[in-house]
């Protein structure tokens, strides 16, 4: 009795298909590999290139004036322009509080941010969330290139500057206290304007107090006033009363 026909088939084919399959699989794997590497490089580089669009704006802004023909533009004829060409508006706050500060004073500052003056970001927008005051170190500027470079690194790390443009020596403090308070109101909406130095070590909380106590009066002013006659000969000298507030 003849049995029915055997069928013998090759199995020779099935490590060609299993390496297929293996280099399939590698090839799927570069590609994602690849992808994911080509989506972190272009996010890294955006970031570098693009501020988020929640990040606020630095704090610290360089003030320069323009004069202008035009008569009848707005401010007298001259215009604010600060630097990067970007606008913004007034900044409300109750009191804008400007610390006068030299190239030479650094290690004064340094010693107001270890006390008073929170020398982080947030720690800064907090005091003034609570006392409704605005502080800034106000500086002009100067031709010395070292000088420049480390105020620059100081920017840079505390982001707490008004710079005006007006050269930083002291026989121009007569007009750079001008040019604080007319930048000041320019940048910012307050009712209250204070220059202090930064040799002074402030309470911002019994600042914010007072300046509270007076907003019902218009037109206060806090300070120091010189008592008695002017003298107008050049040979005598100011007499000057300190007073405390």
């Amino acid at each position: 009795m003849s049995s029915s026909p055997k069928f013998f088939h090759s199995r020779i084919s099935q490590p060609s298909n299993s390496r297929r399959s293996t280099a399939l699989i590698i090839s799927c794997l570069l590609i994602g590999v690849s992808g994911f590497i080509f989506g972190l490089t272009s996010f890294l580089a955006t970031s570098h290139t693009y501020r988020c669009s929640n990040d606020p704006p630095p704090r610290s802004v360089r003030v320069v004036w323009e004069t202008n023909s035009n008569k009848n533009d707005n401010g007298g004829g001259n215009t604010l322009l600060l630097d990067g060409g970007e606008r913004r508006e007034r900044h409300k706050v109750m009191g804008f509080v400007g610390i006068q500060t030299g190239f030479g004073s650094s290690g004064r500052r340094r010693s107001l941010r270890k006390t008073w003056m929170p020398s982080d970001r947030q720690g800064l927008q907090r005091l003034e969330e609570s006392t409704g005051l605005a502080f800034r170190f106000i500086i002009g500027r100067t031709n010395d290139k070292s000088k420049t470079a480390e105020l620059k690194r100081e920017i840079a790390e505390y982001d707490d500057f008004l710079l005006l443009d007006i050269e930083e020596q002291y026989s121009n403090l007569p007009h750079k206290t001008l040019a604080f308070f007319r930048a000041a109101y320019a940048l910012f909406d307050s009712e209250f304007y204070v220059k202090a130095d930064d040799d002074i070590y402030l309470r911002p909380d019994r600042l914010s107090t007072l300046l509270a106590k007076e907003r019902a009066h218009s037109q206060t002013y806090l300070g120091c006033l010189k008592k008695g006659p002017v003298f107008t000969d050049p040979k005598l000298k100011w007499l000057f009363e300190s007073c405390c507030y």
